[in-house]
């Protein structure tokens, strides 16, 4: 059923429970009547008519759930498939590679031996993380949906480019260089630490 039939739909069945009830009721009052009781019709339909209503409001709120959490989900997929988008670009994949595999440990002596490739590859990957970070921001999309597979990506970048983030705040007095990207390797981590045996990253020669 397409989403714009399901209130339309939950409105029909709700119409045709209230007429089966009242229907059912005007039995019980001709059964009543009919072994010499005779009971206020009215009242028993006002009494029904409160029922009916408190099923109205119930019924409202239990689609407007629907529709919500409908409208959550698909935000939820659209961003998952932004992440893995911005993860997985050819260019991405390049530069996360020349970072595992180039980087110098030492950010001292790493930064001004760095090409004008390995800079570009660096500045790729934390944008991308920055990225990263921003459509997950806020609660925007729950990280158990999405670290599953993203956390050895972050993991893996974060751990061989913090010492640079860090030595570049303190040279550049910018406590907030890159900061988005820091919060989400936190994230990262916080998952890690919750999900996995072993937190420990594992390098290999040909890692991605």
């Amino acid at each position: 059923m397409s989403r714009a039939k399901r209130p339309l739909a939950f409105l029909m069945v709700f119409v045709l429970g209230y007429f089966l009830l009242l229907l059912g009721l005007a039995l019980v009052y001709l059964l009543l009547v009919g072994i010499g009781i005779s009971p206020d019709f009215l009242a028993l339909v006002g009494a029904l008519s409160g029922v009916a209503s408190a099923a109205a409001i119930i019924a409202g709120g239990y689609i407007a759930f629907r529709q919500l959490s409908e409208v959550a989900n698909a935000r939820h997929l659209d961003v998952a498939d932004r992440l893995f988008d911005e993860l997985n670009k050819d260019e991405n994949i390049a530069a996360r590679r020349w970072v595992f595999l180039n980087l110098p440990e030492d950010p001292k002596e790493g930064i001004p031996a760095l090409t004008p490739d390995g800079q570009e590859a660096v500045k790729r990957v934390l944008n991308s993380l920055d990225r990263v970070a921003f459509l997950t921001q806020a609660g925007w999309i729950p990280d158990d949906l999405i670290m599953p597979w993203m956390h050895p990506m972050i993991a893996k970048s974060w751990e061989k480019l913090e010492p640079y983030v860090l030595y570049e705040r303190q040279r550049r007095n910018e406590p907030y260089f890159y900061d988005n990207a820091s919060r989400l390797a936190e994230r990262c981590h916080a998952w890690r630490l919750k999900h996995l045996e072993d937190v420990q990253v594992r390098w290999l020669k040909d890692a991605l």
